[in-house]
């Protein structure tokens, strides 16, 4: 199935005052043509560097993995934490090579499952809710998801025009079409139509329809949109798993959730995260750990990263 064109965009900003993020965007640019293997060992290295230089963001991921492996040993949670950043650093260059890049390396060894029970559900007119968590592989994994269905995306808008206009011209490569997160009708008229839709809710969006949900038994707020999105527009809500085996992609569309969704949107976010969950047991150190998942707490409960 051939990629997405790039419909046209309106035209970027380029006053002096957005000259600095156009210069981190152009080294982007120039890192997404280096060899995989060379970004692999450079991303391995600006991993170790972050580590030790982003320390907050270190001190959130050491608390997170405390908090979801309580059961693990110190020394086994130190060393989830350094392959962690190293993974974060190695997915600094595939974000930038899905954007601007080939893909024709992971092409050659991707191993992808599920794709027809899916195609299967669209043939009879039902739109599909891809769910996902913020992996450090989605943005290439996606790249790859697209050579073989029409995927749309959520996402949540930047505050730069210039990254948004790069995140829109970079994923319009192959993506059918994108919804910002303030574009809910938009991607409920998409899933309606029979399309698919891939949205990962396993970040705080501090909307008001958030509950607490537990997230590897820890109560996290999470938003109930795949509850809603399945309620208003009758589609199927398919986990999509994906992880890097050393150069190598995998890409599993599991078995939609049966007898989704319920009457209760706690109990639908529940099996949801449960979802989540198993995909982060498969790839730990591929997960998005230095985002703060559990600021927000129920009431009575202090935020652990204080």
């Amino acid at each position: 199935m051939p990629t997405a064109s790039a419909p046209d965009l309106p035209r970027p900003p380029l006053g002096p005052r957005h000259w600095p993020t156009w210069f981190a965007l152009g080294l982007m640019w120039l890192a997404a043509r280096l060899p995989w293997a060379l970004q692999r060992g450079l991303g391995a290295g600006l991993g170790a560097l972050a580590l030790r230089l982003a320390g907050a963001r270190r001190r959130a991921a050491r608390i997170n993995l405390a908090l979801c492996f309580p059961e693990m040993a110190e020394a086994d949670r130190q060393a989830l934490l350094h392959a962690s950043f190293r993974d974060f650093g190695i997915g600094l260059f595939e974000f930038a090579r899905a954007w601007w890049g080939s893909a024709a390396p992971m092409r050659r060894t991707v191993r992808i499952e599920g794709v027809e029970a899916v195609e299967a559900i669209r043939a009879q007119g039902r739109g599909v809710l891809l769910v996902s968590g913020h992996f450090l592989t989605l943005e290439m994994c996606g790249r790859l998801m697209c050579d073989h269905l029409p995927l749309a995306g959520m996402y949540r808008r930047h505050r730069s025009p210039v990254m948004e206009w790069a995140v829109m011209r970079g994923r319009l490569r192959y993506a059918t079409a994108m919804f910002g997160n303030d574009e809910l009708r938009g991607a409920m008229r998409h899933l309606k139509r029979g399309g698919i839709l891939w949205y990962a809710p396993d970040q705080d969006m501090r909307g008001k329809d958030t509950v607490f949900a537990p997230f590897f038994e820890v109560p996290a707020a999470t938003i109930t949109a795949t509850h809603q999105f399945a309620r208003l527009s009758g589609c199927a809500v398919v986990p999509f798993f994906h992880r890097r085996e050393g150069a190598d992609y995998v890409l599993r569309l599991g078995a939609p959730l049966a007898d989704f969704p319920s009457a209760d949107p706690a109990f639908d976010s529940t099996r949801v995260n449960a979802e989540i969950e198993a995909m982060v047991r498969e790839a730990p150190s591929q997960y998005l750990w230095i985002h703060r998942r559990f600021k927000r707490r129920p009431p009575g409960m202090e935020s652990p990263y204080r």
